[in-house]
């Protein structure tokens, strides 16, 4: 497990994008996909969630992967917490799953021309999404995003459905999936958010939204 020195690290998964609604893949490709209305409601339930959680707390230290939707997410719930959103931080490495030539094809599409695609008991890919990413990909470049962070104050990163169940298990401290090669935590509906502090998990929102979409 990573320790965070005390130091708190809520971790949520951007809202409910017009991809996400009809199960269209994003990836990386698909950088500014908008969130839908109920992503925005989402985002801003998450926000005041945290705000409840965090009471007079100094604010967290922001960061984001710099696709448009977690952006989005970001500003709605920073304007919730009272945080300044022009200070935040974005990192490639916060990216989603690069799903490859599959970015902007629906699950069904795809499903039709190769078969099944996802693992259902694991809400996992069970293939890899030609010229993307395995999860082997996302764990390392996430696990140098962490060694990097110092955890001098509270942190809020906001990233992707795929991308946070990875780095979750990275600082869990979770043993690798065989079949998937990398640490990966269970899933979270849209509009939940999770917080970190060295080693263990606690829930701060429990959202309703959909099932895992990359």
């Amino acid at each position: 497990m990573i320790s965070t020195g005390g130091k708190r690290v809520f971790i949520a998964r951007h809202g409910e994008t017009v991809f996400n609604k009809i199960a269209r893949m994003q990836g990386q490709a698909e950088l500014h996909t908008p969130l839908t209305w109920d992503g925005c409601v989402q985002a801003k339930l998450m926000g005041r969630a945290l705000q409840n959680f965090l009471g007079d707390d100094p604010r967290p230290q922001l960061w984001s992967s710099t696709a448009g939707r977690a952006l989005q997410t970001l500003a709605l719930i920073a304007e919730e917490i009272d945080a300044d959103w022009h200070k935040a931080y974005r990192d490639d490495r916060l990216l989603e799953i690069d799903v490859g030539t599959w970015s902007s094809r629906t699950y069904a599409d795809i499903a039709a021309e190769i078969g099944p695609i996802v693992d259902m008991e694991h809400r996992l890919f069970s293939v890899r999404p030609e010229g993307g990413e395995w999860y082997d990909d996302v764990a390392r470049r996430l696990s140098h995003w962490v060694a990097e962070q110092s955890f001098e104050q509270d942190m809020l990163v906001i990233c992707h459905g795929m991308t946070a169940r990875v780095l979750r298990g990275v600082m869990l401290g979770q043993p690798s999936l065989s079949r998937f090669d990398a640490p990966i935590a269970p899933s979270l509906a849209q509009g939940s958010m999770v917080m970190i502090r060295d080693g263990e998990e606690h829930l701060i929102i429990d959202g309703e939204g959909s099932g895992e979409r990359a």
